[in-house]
């Protein structure tokens, strides 16, 4: 299992399934005690940090990374996934339902940015939110 999407692999795994696992992840080591939000959102700021590094110095990715090495996508795996567990964790240490958040936020982003206008140029200035 190396995280890397493989064609024909539709299993999807929940946030809350994530959510779960995170808090026995931290129960089981008795690392509650140090996720307090402020540390949650610097650990995640931090794996962020590693994430850019990544995408440093390669310039412009096409999409589906199809010059990268198998190694190179399981790394850039292993950060995602960094990222996405401290912000899973952040947002169930706040009481944030965060699925339910994001799909909100989906809906109010439609009312902004309705489909009838055309957002795809690049002197847009809504051009950040064309994909």
């Amino acid at each position: 299992m190396t995280g890397v999407q493989q064609e024909g692999d539709d299993q999807s795994v929940s946030l809350y399934l994530l959510k779960q696992k995170m808090a026995d992840f931290a129960k089981e080591r008795n690392w509650d005690q140090f996720h307090s939000p402020r540390n949650l959102l610097l650990a995640m700021v931090s794996e962020v940090g590693e994430l850019s590094e990544i995408f440093q110095w390669k310039g412009e990715v096409p999409k589906g990374l199809p010059d990268w090495k198998e190694d190179e996508k399981v790394h850039l795996g292993e950060e995602l996934s960094d990222v996405l567990l401290y912000l899973v964790r952040l947002s169930d240490i706040c009481g944030i339902d965060l699925g339910k958040a994001a799909l909100r936020k989906v809906e109010l982003n439609a009312i902004k940015y309705p489909a009838s206008k055309n957002y795809g140029t690049n002197d847009d200035s809504t051009a950040e939110m064309c994909g």
